[in-house]
């Protein structure tokens, strides 16, 4: 059940509509988020709302996510982001979010074993990469995969709403482990090198690391700084309440799929180079500008001149008004990573001057295009050896678990509805066939 309602009040708001008054009630959440209720509104009145891209919809209530994008706040379960990115480790903010609140030690050292037990796939599922075809996209490969878990793992492959809390919890840690793998096996496969298997001995980042980048003839050499900044990053994409891929799991879940299709809808919406995949269109920019020796100072001008046209990727954001607070933990991530691995990246020195330049012109502060969290994410995945190509992958299994705690989330509100929006018609009247229309032969 959801941790925490929305307060009690006697507030309505007054509707008038063609002469005639209707109320709604007025909901107020913890943090005083106040919400006009119109759950009743088409059987009251017979209309409904029109509102694309859901800006002004509210469509749930949660006790996952705080986000308050006008003073840059982001709090998990209400532990602010910069104190859980200092102070935990990936896996215990995904406890976290999944369960409702940290792990005591016991609890830390039984979720670890979930995940250590999960870690392997099913042997016959090794065979399932073999069929790609060469350079498939990472993306696809992991999408399918992820359903596919369904058919080796049935358990959870009907929806029960008595489903026992111990079911729930081994799905969870089960798609948690395994995403890691098939992740690591995805790339494997996308640059033709053979799998490297889990360890029971790894901790969680220190394990994908590991099956990423270790081969039978160069063991890869674990470096804390970089297990530390891959932690970080992960922390920093665990959730972000309801946004496109987060929607999408819950809209998809609404029709009582299992966790394992909720979630391969959830990874085909953060593929969309608008949400997920732009900390990859982000190193393209970079570099382009780097490969085209213009300038930092000519592409900010030429953006300018677009009128929309060209954008400025990794700026601005759907929800935040003000800097993104994930960018300057990002920030600092960044620096301190490269400096500790002694890397010099030119693409962090456009980085640098792009945001300086952007930050100072009235262009970009007045339309709220402030750095976001795929700004510098990706200059760090390319320290630690990501391909582009994966960086929408990272970004899917750090966003796992709140994908995990939103579907798990809806299935135990008692309000959990299948979801059908409604719809503005705009199109011709009613017509009839004439001759002309009529088939005759086929």
């Amino acid at each position: 059940m959801l941790k925490e309602k929305t307060m009690p009040t006697t507030e309505m708001a007054t509707l008038t509509l063609r002469g005639q008054t209707y109320e709604f009630p007025v909901t107020v959440g913890t943090e005083n988020e106040i919400a006009i209720d119109i759950s009743a509104l088409r059987k009251k009145t017979g209309v409904v709302t029109l509102d694309y891209g859901y800006m002004n919809t509210g469509a749930c209530e949660s006790a996952i996510t705080f986000l308050d994008g006008e003073k840059g706040v982001l709090r998990y379960r209400g532990y602010p982001v910069e104190e859980l990115a200092k102070n935990s480790r990936f896996v215990e903010v995904a406890y976290l979010l999944i369960n409702g609140h940290m792990p005591n030690e016991i609890e830390r050292v039984q979720w670890s074993s979930l995940l250590n037990s999960h870690s392997m796939m099913h042997e016959d599922m090794r065979h399932l990469f073999y069929q790609y075809p060469e350079h498939s996209h990472p993306m696809a490969i992991l999408s399918a995969m992820v359903v596919s878990l369904s058919t080796y793992y049935p358990e959870l492959s009907q929806h029960r709403p008595d489903e026992p809390e111990e079911a729930i919890t081994i799905a969870a840690t089960r798609l948690m482990s395994k995403v890691r793998t098939i992740a690591a096996f995805s790339y494997k496969k996308s640059i033709g090198e053979p799998f490297v298997y889990p360890r029971h001995d790894l901790k969680y980042c220190a394990n994908f690391l590991n099956m990423m980048f270790s081969s039978p003839v160069c063991p890869y050499e674990i470096r804390p700084e970089v297990v530390q900044a891959l932690n970080v990053l992960l922390i920093l994409h665990a959730d972000h309440e309801q946004n496109c891929s987060t929607a999408a799991v819950r809209l998809v879940g609404s029709a009582r799929v299992n966790l394992y299709a909720a979630v391969g809808a959830g990874i085909c919406a953060l593929w969309g180079p608008l949400h997920g995949g732009a900390n990859q269109m982000v190193v393209d920019m970079l570099e382009e500008i780097q490969r085209s020796g213009q300038g930092v100072r000519s592409y900010v001008d030429l953006v300018k001149a677009s009128k929309g046209k060209m954008l400025l990727y990794g700026f601005g954001h759907r929800v935040y008004k003000n800097y993104d607070p994930r960018a300057k933990i990002i920030k600092k991530c960044c620096h301190d990573m490269l400096k500790a691995l002694q890397i010099h990246d030119p693409l962090l020195d456009i980085a640098l001057e792009l945001e300086q330049l952007a930050m100072s012109d009235d262009y970009f502060t007045e339309r709220n295009l402030y750095p976001n969290v795929d700004f510098y994410s990706g200059i760090i995945y390319r320290a630690i050896g990501i391909p582009k190509e994966m960086f929408t992958v990272m970004f899917a299994l750090g966003r796992l678990p709140g994908w995990i705690a939103q579907w798990k989330e809806a299935r135990e509100d008692p309000r959990f509805k299948l979801q059908r929006p409604r719809q503005i018609y705009v199109g011709p009247n009613m017509r009839l066939m004439n001759d002309a229309d009529k088939t005759r032969e086929i």
